[in-house]
């Protein structure tokens, strides 16, 4: 018996809406990482469906993969070039997000070689201290304006390092640090705000917005209700219910005993499909309406749950996500983010898509 992942496409085009008409300009949509986990194939019309326009991949190809499903959108790609790849960069419209000045060098050098403009995005680094346009890279081009001959810079962006923190110090300094490093490329539009981001107030309101996380249901907001709709409901059915006598214990290294005597569902899911190590004895799932406790130790494709006081049979199912144990919650039980539980979502579900 396989587990079931249901993703609501419905869902996902009504958060973007829902970001788009509180947003000031554009709002993209980032379907990175396969749409984080969940199937960019499927999800990426459903935006594009809802009116998205401009899309943000990671690597060249999954922006070729892109490109497949949505022929006329802007797409651009936020790891930036690497020797070799401008040619596949331009025979797939695929705008890159210049991150160095060895990016710039090589988009210029594909520009003059094919002697016309080329498109690109340039992403100046404001704070966070991976990818980007530095300081002083930044005064090498104003020393030679040269190097962005050929360029035609659409837009200027930058990544928020805490915008989750609402009150945290680095959110000014860093709208204040991008707008004087944007004020040097006059003509080209500005990017700054993420999915929490742009919960920061209108000053973080620029041309184009950058959702990602918000739009598959993770709270933009942590700290206060989520105001995205929820996009992913995993199930899995009970294989076996084992009658679990006081003091006996439960999977491996015993770090679970019994204190009486319980019933004890076994399911089809473990590590191998995501659910996370981490979670032992310290995840629920739910039955019906009633949360029921994980039991020991997660396994690779299995786990284990007390159902002693739910009236639960073989086949079963036991909700592992959904609406009211979303996909942040499950990461609190697991010590990390909802970003890396969707991202983990293995390839052994079943799948279905709804609300299309």
């Amino acid at each position: 018996m396989t587990a079931l992942l249901e993703i609501d496409l419905g869902a996902i085009a009504a958060n973007w809406r829902q970001l788009a008409a509180m947003h000031g300009g554009e709002t993209a949509g980032v379907v990175k990482a396969n749409a984080y986990g969940l199937g960019m194939a499927e999800i990426a019309p459903a935006l594009a469906k809802a009116g998205c326009k401009t899309f943000f991949a990671a690597q060249l190809e999954e922006a070729v993969n892109l490109r497949r499903l949505l022929p006329a959108a802007r797409i651009a790609t936020l790891n930036g070039l690497f020797p070799h790849a401008a040619a596949d960069f331009f025979a797939h419209d695929i705008t890159p997000v210049l991150s160095s000045l060895r990016d710039v060098e090589l988009w210029h050098a594909e520009a003059a070689g094919l002697g016309r403009s080329l498109p690109c995005m340039l992403h100046l680094d404001v704070g966070m201290n991976r990818l980007g346009l530095t300081a002083r890279d930044l005064a090498r081009l104003r020393e030679t304006p040269a190097l962005l001959a050929g360029l035609r810079i659409d837009y200027v962006l930058a990544h928020l390092l805490a915008s989750d923190v609402p009150d945290h110090d680095a959110n000014p300094a860093q709208l204040r640090r991008f707008a004087e490093a944007a004020a040097q490329f006059p003509g080209a539009k500005r990017s700054l705000a993420n999915s929490s981001g742009m919960f920061l107030g209108p000053d973080f309101q620029t041309d184009l917005a950058r959702p990602g996380a918000a739009l598959y249901g993770l709270n933009p907001i942590p700290g206060r209700a989520n105001p995205m709709r929820s996009v992913v409901r995993l199930s899995a059915p009970i294989l076996q219910i084992r009658e679990v006598a006081a003091g006996e214990s439960v999977g491996y290294n015993a770090t679970w005993r019994a204190a009486r005597a319980s019933r004890i569902a076994t399911i089809g899911v473990g590590y191998a499909d995501g659910y996370h190590r981490a979670l032992s004895n310290a995840a629920h799932a739910y039955f019906d309406d009633t949360p029921v406790p994980l039991v020991g130790r997660v396994s690779m494709d299995l786990a284990t749950f007390d159902v002693t006081d739910v009236p639960a049979n073989p086949g079963d199912p036991l909700l592992l996500l959904g609406p009211h144990h979303g996909a942040d919650a499950l990461a609190a039980e697991a010590g990390t983010i909802g970003y890396e539980i969707l991202t983990a979502l293995g390839r052994r579900y079943q799948r279905r898509y709804i609300g299309a």
